[in-house]
């Protein structure tokens, strides 16, 4: 498959191109030929993830002083594409340790957290998790029924945490968690807390449909004791924290998506030059040409839009509709794209012999996490409704 891809190298900086080809090449060499075993056996990719924090990927926003790449969300997003082309399950790890947990730290971390909770997480030994949805929430992020309760030199907490990517991999967790029941989502505050910690305990993996390798579990919190030092930001500002480590992780998503429907692309592309029929290859035959340019569009009107919002992000302006406009768009165009692709390959997409149907597997979820489709599409009206309205 050629690396460039038209637009790409006029559109984007020089050093951002040379990221994105950098990643291409360690997508094709290193991702593809290991993520049908990892989706396979569930299997982490430990190896490519420490790879990855060696090229400073896995703390692309985090400043060079800490260890970080010290880039942006453009680069970010085109990084999280190029790699969940050649893995999704890569890809995800990728994004929670990059949007979720270094995310919130940078946003709200004082110099002493910083130092302490950033620097080691940034070169691939060590990976974050975040800990928002529960159990009995999961859209309702306001309705925190963790709690956090001050025990003059401890925070105690108690409750649960659910669909916790990286929850076994981790070694340390942003949890939200109620401090004051009474002001609602305005009592919830943020917390460091690092793994293993006695009170802490893991649920069992979640046995899921794609991104197998990567960890899902539930998260308990039992009498669990943490350090005063360990709240993230001011008592109070959690739900705050969260929304707009939301807002940015969905960029991330996007590119994760955009990834997973450039690879289906690929895949249906490849397959159609490939296989004959009625004497001449079916790429010929205007209905597999419908297919491959309908996906063509799809996946750079989203791709344009995610590079939108993270530009958006990088000069500092306001970026949350333009965020959910690209993680709806880029999510729901990888479940378009896989679900082609598999037409496109017929019954050979239907058997694990290609990689058409873990595509298929893997774009779902991206329409759940990180707000679902449904809540992308309430952002993008409540946003256009106060534009519209000023």
């Amino acid at each position: 498959v050629p690396s460039p891809r038209a637009l790409s190298t006029t559109l984007l900086p020089e050093d951002i191109e040379l990221l994105r080809q950098t990643c291409w090449d360690f997508a094709e060499n290193e991702l593809k030929p290991i993520a049908g075993a990892v989706d396979r056996d569930s299997v982490y990719p430990g190896d490519a993830v420490k790879k990855m924090g060696e090229m400073g990927l896995m703390g692309m926003v985090a400043p060079e002083e800490l260890g970080g790449a010290g880039m942006g969300y453009l680069a970010y997003a085109v990084a999280m594409e190029e790699i969940s082309r050649g893995c999704a399950t890569t890809g995800v790890v990728m994004s929670v340790n990059n949007s979720l947990y270094l995310g919130p730290l940078l946003m709200a971390g004082n110099q002493a957290q910083l130092e302490k909770w950033v620097a080691p997480y940034l070169d691939g030994d060590h990976v974050g998790c975040f800990c928002l949805s529960e159990p009995g929430n999961g859209s309702d992020a306001g309705a925190a029924s963790t709690t956090a309760i001050d025990r003059g030199d401890k925070w105690e907490l108690n409750g649960a945490k659910a669909w916790i990517t990286n929850g076994y991999e981790s070694e340390a967790a942003i949890v939200f968690a109620t401090t004051d029941k009474a002001k609602k989502h305005k009592g919830i505050s943020a917390f460091i807390v690092p793994k293993p910690t006695e009170g802490l305990s893991l649920g069992k993996k979640e046995d899921k449909l794609g991104i197998k390798g990567s960890s899902t579990c539930v998260i308990n919190f039992d009498n669990c004791l943490i350090d005063k030092d360990c709240l993230l930001g001011e008592l109070g500002q959690g739900f705050k924290i969260a929304m707009k480590t939301l807002d940015a992780g969905r960029i991330g998503v996007a590119g994760q998506a955009l990834g997973i429907a450039q690879a289906s692309l690929e895949c249906a592309v490849a397959y159609s030059q490939q296989r004959h029929a009625f004497d001449q290859p079916i790429s010929k035959m205007q209905t597999i040409q419908n297919k491959l340019a309908d996906m063509e569009c799809r996946i750079w009107a989203a791709r344009l839009t995610n590079w939108h919002a993270a530009k958006l992000k990088d000069e500092g302006h306001n970026f949350t509709k333009e965020a959910a406009m690209a993680k709806l768009m880029a999510s729901e165009t990888a479940t378009y794209c896989a679900h082609q692709a598999i037409q496109v390959l017929g019954g050979m997409g239907y058997v694990n012999d290609m990689p058409a149907e873990r595509h298929y597997r893997d774009a779902r979820i991206t329409e759940i996490y990180e707000g679902t489709s449904e809540i992308q599409r309430l952002v993008i009206a409540g946003n256009l409704l106060k534009e519209m309205s000023m």
